[in-house]
């Protein structure tokens, strides 16, 4: 007789999902997995139908739970659910990602596998429109999010950070939870704290979760200005953790802007840096958008030039105040006892 799985806390935090909660939260509970499961929802102030539907999941199925968020904010909601829970397994998910079918067995027998405190995958972009189809395109392309192994794919092995993310709870009671200071970047951070205390975070391809990108220029716009801007408040944080990929999009945008002022002030020769980018997200457009509706391909290059422009100028702009309120709540990690590994 096979062994009975562990039990796993699912927990998601959400904010203005009414689109796609619903679909996620089936996309849990009809998991091939054999052990006992919990789905903890946190709860935002959200100003569509979210709570609605998450009232309603509850009434449906014993074994979808509430907690209130009023911060709204990302890292606190995680640790609302967190605590919350109550297995030995927690398994993050968030209100517009589809776990595929084996995630949470796949994940189980990893951890198992590898001894790793924290497994992850593939973020697998999929739109439901054209503008969402190219966003998908641009996010899953080397020329949008260069070598990022949770975007593009890879072989399985030891990683910096994953895509959301299977714990073992002693791992994130070790850590100290999320540090509620990161609205965006939290889980870098975190794993960051569980690799600095002797633990192993874990990527791999068999992992997968359908997400669904911003559906407009705007919200994709804000999405991207607050990854450069906290990816930066995570390079003042810990020292050392930057690399050229995150440097990529910076330059590119202090080379657009000089080429504009000196083209406009000195000689139109500068020019040839705006346009040379163009040329090139034109170009890196085209095996990105292979099998794709016309509509989906022309879209690429706007997808493509919101996300730079935006994470390069988020990354330029962000305060060295934010930075220094983040490091003043500076929680040191909990270190293993060496003979307890």
């Amino acid at each position: 007789m096979p062994a009975q799985q562990p039990a796993v806390s699912v927990i998601m935090p959400v904010l203005n999902e009414e689109r796609h909660l619903r679909n996620s939260v089936h996309h849990i509970l009809g998991q091939e997995y054999g052990g006992e499961m919990e789905v903890v929802i946190a709860l935002g102030p959200s100003r569509d139908r979210t709570d609605e539907i998450a009232a309603e999941l509850v009434r449906e199925d014993p074994r979808v739970h509430t907690v209130p968020n009023p911060t709204g904010r990302t890292p606190a909601a995680l640790n609302a659910a967190i605590q919350a829970s109550r297995h030995p397994i927690v398994v993050r998910v968030d209100g517009h990602g589809m776990l595929s079918p084996n995630y949470i067995a796949t994940a189980v027998r990893l951890l198992e596998e590898t001894g790793a405190q924290n497994v992850g995958g593939i973020m697998h972009a999929e739109g439901e429109n054209p503008w969402e189809d190219a966003v998908a395109a641009a996010m899953t392309s080397r020329i949008g999010v260069g070598n990022a192994a949770f975007h593009t794919g890879g072989k399985a092995g030891p990683a910096d950070t994953v895509y959301l993310g299977v714990f073992r709870r002693e791992a994130l009671e070790a850590a100290g939870g999320y540090n509620v200071e990161f609205v965006r970047a939290q889980d870098w951070e975190l794993n960051f704290r569980i690799r600095d205390a002797g633990g192993l975070i874990w990527f791999s391809p068999e992992l997968k979760v359908q997400y669904r990108p911003r559906p407009s220029v705007r919200a994709l716009a804000k999405q991207y200005k607050d990854y450069g801007r906290w990816r930066h408040v995570v390079a003042r944080y810990h020292s050392g953790s930057i690399n050229l990929r995150y440097l990529a999009a910076p330059a590119a945008v202090c080379a657009i802007a000089a080429g504009v002022v000196v083209g406009a002030a000195v000689t139109p020769w500068a020019f040839v840096l705006p346009a040379g980018y163009l040329a090139a997200i034109t170009v890196g457009s085209v095996p990105a958008g292979k099998g794709l509706s016309l509509k989906a391909r022309l879209r690429i290059p706007v997808a493509l030039a919101t996300m730079h422009v935006c994470w390069g100028y988020g990354f330029l702009t962000s305060p060295r105040s934010l930075a220094a309120k983040v490091i003043a709540s500076r929680r040191p990690s909990v270190r293993r006892d060496p003979a307890e590994a």
